[in-house]
């Protein structure tokens, strides 16, 4: 189930994205609580079916095959000390075979139903370089177990895209790497 689904903003830039950071934040549950494990995950999808099946799925026990998107940075807890978590993109290394790549942040349910209202101090930024494409916080989605916060897309040119897509669903991890990449709903 999908919540608060937002409007794409797309990159101006002619040139197209090249390296991009996701970095995540959360601070760590109480000490008598079970800890909030967040995840961040990226999907790829091939020219031939963008809204399909991805072809793979990055996370934390899982690369890329080709080497282009990298978990850099996991935490199981949350540390409270700023951004824990972080996945670099290469885009301009992807084969030409890929034309969209989703990203989104889950919260693992082994400990009970847990949202992002649940999780305290919580934030995702998207950069290239020095500029911030994307800083969001999840509350347009504290109702959620799951959110896509990022699409990238390979124009006609070739050059990659970003586009805005905070989006909630009430999905854990591996039911989500399923239905992230789903066209929004109008």
């Amino acid at each position: 189930m999908q919540r608060g689904d937002s409007k794409p903003v797309s990159s101006s830039d002619a040139k197209g994205l090249k390296k991009v950071d996701v970095r995540l934040k959360w601070d760590p549950s109480a000490w008598d609580r079970p800890p909030h494990h967040l995840d961040i995950i990226a999907t790829t999808y091939a020219v031939d079916a963008p809204y399909g099946r991805p072809v793979y799925v990055v996370q934390f026990d899982k690369r890329s095959p080709d080497g282009t998107i990298n978990m850099s940075r996991h935490s199981r807890t949350g540390q409270g000390f700023g951004f824990v978590e972080e996945m670099t993109f290469e885009l301009d290394r992807l084969a030409t075979s890929f034309v969209r790549v989703v990203v989104g942040v889950a919260i693992h349910q082994d400990d009970g139903h847990k949202t992002f209202g649940d999780v305290s101090n919580t934030g995702v930024v998207v950069t290239e370089g020095y500029e911030e494409l994307l800083t969001d916080d999840f509350q347009q989605v504290s109702g959620a177990t799951a959110a896509t916060v990022a699409e990238f897309t390979r124009n006609a040119s070739g050059a990659w895209e970003f586009h805005e897509a905070v989006r909630g669903f009430d999905s854990d991890p591996v039911l989500f790497t399923q239905e992230m990449g789903s066209p929004p709903r109008t």
